[in-house]
C-alpha cells in the first residue's frame, strides 16, 4: 500500500492552483521569506497570517485528493496552520483529530524541542470537507495519507527532524499515521490515545469505574446520575423548555427522551474525563435531597444538555462516522441504576449520524493498528492519565517495540501530559523526545524543555471533545 502511494508526492497536476476564493496565489520559486517559500508549494494558499512574538503564524489551505487511491477523482481544500520559528529547528506535526484551531498555540513537544509546529485539520471536519461529501473516503488510511502529503511538501522547507503528536483522537491519528507511513517521522508522542481493539468487548471500562478515585466520590457521582433518571419527568420538562428557548431539535438521535438519557449516562464518564478528584466537592453530597435545579446544573455542567441535539451533534458527525465504521465505541453498564430507569443504554454511533449517511463497521481496522504497534513501534511515546476512562483500553507494547514507552500520569485525567509524569519518567520522556528531535546531546542530557513556558502559547487545556467520545 505504501509503495503504491509514493508517486503521489511527485504529483503536481492536481494540486496546482486550486484555492479558496480570495486566497493568496503561489509565490515564485526561489523565494527566501518563509511565507513566500510556503506559497511556492503547489496547491498551498494563504488564508491569513497572524502575528505572534518570536514566530510567524500562518493559516493555510492545501489542496488534497479526495481519494488518495484515485487522485484524479477530485480534490478538496484542507486547512493547516504553521507556527514558524526557524527552518534550522525541528518540526512538530500536530493534529487533534477534529477541527484545527486558527489561534497560535504550541503543543507540549513543540515547547520541549523549541521548534516549529504544523497543525492539520482532520478531513471532513468543516471547512476541510469535500463537496459533495463521499463519506466512504473518511477513514484512517486516507487521513494518514493527508498527513503524508503535507509532510512531503513541507519537508523540503523544514529539513530537520520531525515528531508527530496529538491528544485523544489526535493521539490515535498520530499512531495511525505512524502505522501507515513509518518512515516519515523521527518520533511520535501520543497523548491519552484510546485503543478499542475489539469493539464488542468493553469490560475494561466497567472495571475502571469500580476503582477510579475514591468510593466517596464514586458514590456521589453514581447517586446524581441515578437521581437524574428517577426525576426524568420533571427534568425532561425543563429540557423541553431549554430546547425550545434555544431552537434545539432532535431529528438525528430521534427524540428528546433519547437525548436526555444519553446526556445523563455520559455524566460519570464525563466527570472523570475532564475533572480531577478534588472536583468531587462540587458534586451534590446527597442527591436524594438535592433540588431539581441542583441535579440539572450538575449534569449540564459535566455532560452538557445541548450536546445530543442536532445542533450539538452536527460538528462531530465525522467523528461518530469513524467510530461506527473503524474506531469503535465503548459500552458500559450501570449496576447502581435499576433497569427500569434505563430505556436505551449507551447508544451506538449510528444513532448520532444522519440516516442518509451509510455506515458499515470494519472490525479488523483497529486490530491491525494494535498488532503493528506491539510488534513494530519505534520511537513512540504514549502518555495516559491515571483517572481518565479512555486509558482503560490503551496501546500496549510487545517484544518487537524498540525505544518506545507507555507512561501514566498519577491522578491526571484526559489532559495528562509529560509534565504530569513522575520525576523519573518525566526526565526519561523529555530526553527521548529531544533525542528523536535531533537536538544537541547536551540538551538531551539536561532533559528539560528548551523553550520557556508561554502562558498564552502553551495553554495546557484538556483535549475537549464529546463526553464519552475521545
Amino acid at each position: 500500500m505504501r509503495k503504491a502511494l509514493r508517486w503521489l508526492l511527485a504529483l503536481t497536476v492536481l494540486i496546482g492552483t486550486l484555492s479558496t476564493a480570495g486566497a493568496a496565489t503561489a509565490a515564485e520559486p526561489g523565494a527566501t521569506d518563509i511565507k513566500d517559500q510556503l506559497l511556492a508549494i503547489p496547491g498551498m494558499s494563504l488564508i491569513q497570517e497572524k502575528p505572534y512574538p518570536g514566530y510567524r503564524y500562518f493559516v493555510l489551505n492545501y489542496t488534497q485528493p479526495v481519494d488518495h487511491r484515485h487522485p484524479s477523482a477530485g480534490t478538496f481544500q484542507q486547512r493547516i496552520t504553521v507556527l514558524h520559528k526557524d527552518v534550522s529547528r525541528p518540526t512538530v506535526f500536530y493534529t487533534g483529530g477534529y477541527n484545527v484551531s486558527t489561534t497560535p498555540s504550541r503543543r507540549e513537544p513543540t515547547q520541549i524541542v523549541d521548534g516549529n509546529q504544523v497543525s492539520m485539520e482532520y478531513r471532513f471536519f468543516t471547512p476541510s470537507r469535500p463537496a459533495p461529501a463521499d463519506w466512504s473516503k473518511l477513514d484512517i488510511w486516507q487521513a494518514a495519507s493527508d498527513q503524508h502529503r503535507i509532510f512531503g511538501a513541507l519537508k523540503k522547507i523544514y529539513t530537520k527532524n520531525w515528531i508527530s503528536t496529538g491528544g485523544s483522537k489526535g493521539g490515535m491519528t498520530a499512531t495511525y499515521y505512524e502505522r501507515f507511513y513509518p518512515h516519515d517521522m523521527d518520533g511520535v508522542v501520543a497523548y491519552v490515545a484510546p485503543n478499542d481493539v475489539v469493539n464488542d468487548e468493553d469490560s475494561a471500562y466497567d472495571r475502571f469505574f469500580t476503582t477510579v478515585g475514591t468510593k466517596e466520590c464514586r458514590d456521589r457521582l453514581n447517586a446524581v446520575q441515578r437521581e437524574a433518571l428517577v426525576r426524568r419527568e420533571p427534568l425532561e420538562k425543563k429540557y423541553e423548555a431549554y430546547a425550545a428557548e434555544n431552537g434545539y431539535t432532535f431529528t438525528t438521535i430521534g427524540s428528546l427522551d433519547r437525548a436526555y438519557e444519553a446526556v445523563v449516562l455520559d455524566y460519570v464518564w464525563g466527570f472523570w474525563q475532564y475533572s480531577l478528584l478534588t472536583d468531587c466537592d462540587t458534586i451534590p453530597a446527597d442527591a436524594a435531597t438535592a433540588t431539581d435545579d441542583e441535579i440539572w446544573t450538575s449534569v449540564d455542567t459535566i455532560s452538557g444538555f445541548s450536546f445530543y441535539t442536532d445542533q450539538g451533534l452536527e460538528p462531530y458527525t465525522p467523528y461518530y462516522y469513524q467510530a461506527g465504521t473503524q474506531l469503535g465505541a465503548p459500552t458500559i453498564h450501570f449496576p447502581h441504576i435499576e433497569k427500569k430507569y434505563i430505556r436505551y443504554g449507551y447508544q451506538p454511533p449510528r444513532n448520532f449520524v444522519p440516516r442518509d449517511i451509510t455506515m458499515c463497521f470494519q472490525p479488523r481496522a483497529m486490530r491491525d493498528v494494535d498488532t503493528w504497534v506491539r510488534h513494530n513501534a519505534r520511537h513512540m511515546l504514549f502518555v495516559y492519565g491515571q483517572n481518565d476512562p479512555w486509558g482503560a483500553e490503551r496501546f500496549r507494547l510487545g517484544k518487537g517495540a524498540k525505544d518506545s514507552y507507555v507512561f501514566t500520569a498519577p491522578g491526571l485525567n484526559h489532559g495528562a501530559n509529560v509534565a504530569g509524569l513522575t520525576a523519573d519518567e518525566k526526565s526519561l520522556a523529555t530526553a527521548r523526545i529531544l533525542e528523536w528531535a535531533g537536538v544537541s546531546s547536551t540538551a538531551v542530557a539536561q532533559a528539560k524543555p528548551l523553550a520557556r513556558f508561554d502562558s498564552k502559547l502553551d495553554v495546557r487545556d484538556v483535549e475537549r471533545e464529546p463526553a464519552l467520545r475521545p
